[in-house]
């Protein structure tokens, strides 16, 4: 049996742009009048907060986001010891870390429209027990470019998590409780992250960089199975027709086309590939005089993403209050001060800097991608994807890059190309919010 709804009854039932995506939106992220589903579809309301299967998916989401996570930047912390163990300069060492996220930026498309096609769940399942797989094999690989292959294999796979798990969340779960689930996985996401960098460095000092990235594949695969064994079955998903993939990528160009998204897909570029440039070689400069200190103990400066927890979570009242350019211009600035501290030659200015760095790059992290969303005219979900996609591509480049500054002339010149960036990323931000006035005016 096939019922037409009207917009006023999809409203009522949860199918509007301010919250949640009809089934049928997930793609496009457009606005329909009516819609042409099968009624038993249609009347799935999600699992309710107190019911065992909603917190079977927490659980196993977040679990994901331990899995996803922790592998992608377990290398990050031992980069040192990966340069003397491999005999390769800092900046092809930090190649470990661009390569996985390059293959993660890559891939997000591909696995976005293929869980439309195929379903969220398998989708996902398949994509983390291939990187489960990869990092595994990662550690024991000899030579320095099967690595990188390794890793962006391992990358592609884990792609197919951060595009897939909040639209599973949409359709799996009660409307009211989505914002509640989501945030459980984004503290998986963030827990992950650091959960690999605070593991991988101990270990490391003790048996070696592969023993302490092999530790870190193994809590991820054993985080996969969990995920495997508790996620319930799949409930809201509706399989998409063919003709969706011709959508999906009018509605990508169709953001490309913008330039106020481009100016937010820029943020992410430049802003993300600063900071992980910044994490990337300042344990280089810790590990030599004056400073010289131990993996286990630069790998506790990754603690700092704490700080950028707690900004993260300020600024939608800050959002309100003063609007999103300043904000973002404000959360930039933040961002330069703390880099700047860090220019100093004693620990006790070095740490509060990289705390208020990160406190700030979160802050405009948090600005821009929510913003990339939400000022999509089409293709919401386009949209966030291609903000993953610069943010990861810039991630992977200038984290590259940063490697070249620090060969060339120490920590100050990764200073002034981090500090380049974010005055660029703030220009931009700051000639938006011109056009936008020009825009609004009568």
């Amino acid at each position: 049996m096939t019922k037409t709804y009207t917009s006023d009854q999809l409203e009522c039932i949860g199918g509007t742009d301010g919250g949640a995506p009809r089934v049928d939106d997930v793609m496009t992220g457009q606005p329909r009048s009516t819609v042409l589903e099968p009624a038993t579809a249609i009347r799935w309301e999600g699992h309710h907060r107190d019911s065992a299967e909603y917190r079977r998916i927490l659980v196993a989401l977040l679990c994901a986001g331990v899995a996803t996570f922790a592998q992608l930047y377990s290398p990050q912390p031992v980069l040192p010891l990966i340069s003397r163990g491999l005999t390769v300069p800092p900046a092809d060492a930090a190649l470990t870390v661009s390569a996985a996220t390059m293959g993660l930026a890559l891939g997000v498309l591909p696995w976005s429209w293929a869980a439309d096609r195929y379903g969220r769940l398998p989708m996902m399942k398949v994509a983390l027990v291939a990187a489960a797989a990869a990092g595994l094999v990662v550690p024991l690989l000899p030579t320095f470019h099967l690595i990188l292959a390794a890793r962006v294999v391992e990358g592609l796979a884990l792609g197919g998590v951060p595009g897939v798990a909040l639209t599973y969340l949409t359709e799996e779960v009660h409307r009211p409780h989505v914002a509640g689930a989501a945030g459980t996985y984004i503290a998986g996401t963030s827990l992950g992250g650091l959960a690999g960098r605070l593991i991988a460095a101990p270990v490391a000092g003790l048996a070696g960089w592969r023993v302490g990235v092999l530790t870190v594949a193994a809590l991820s695969t054993v985080a996969t199975l969990v995920f495997a064994l508790l996620v319930p079955a799949a409930r809201g998903y509706q399989r998409h027709p063919d003709a969706r993939a011709a959508i999906v990528l009018r509605a990508t160009a169709a953001n490309l086309r913008r330039p106020a998204m481009l100016v937010l897909y820029g943020q992410g570029f430049l802003l993300m590939g600063g900071f992980v440039a910044v994490y990337n070689y300042l344990t280089f400069r810790l590990e030599h005089a004056p400073f010289n200190l131990a993996p286990a103990v630069t790998s506790l400066l990754f603690l700092a993403y704490l700080s950028g927890t707690v900004s993260a979570r300020y600024t939608g009242p800050l959002i309100g209050r003063l609007g999103r350019h300043r904000v973002l211009i404000a959360s930039i600035v933040v961002m330069i001060a703390g880099l700047a501290i860090t220019l100093g030659n004693k620990l006790w200015l070095i740490v509060p800097g990289l705390v208020v760095f990160t406190a700030g790059f979160f802050g405009a992290h948090a600005t821009a991608s929510g913003w990339s969303s939400a000022r999509a005219t089409t293709g919401r979900a386009q949209s966030s994807s291609l903000y993953n996609l610069f943010y990861y591509v810039g991630s992977s480049l200038i984290g590259w890059l940063g490697g070249l500054a620090y060969t060339a002339g120490g920590w100050a010149a990764v200073v002034l190309l981090v500090g380049a960036l974010a005055l660029v990323s703030a220009a931009w931000a700051a000639i938006d919010a011109l056009a936008d006035r020009r825009v609004a005016r009568p």
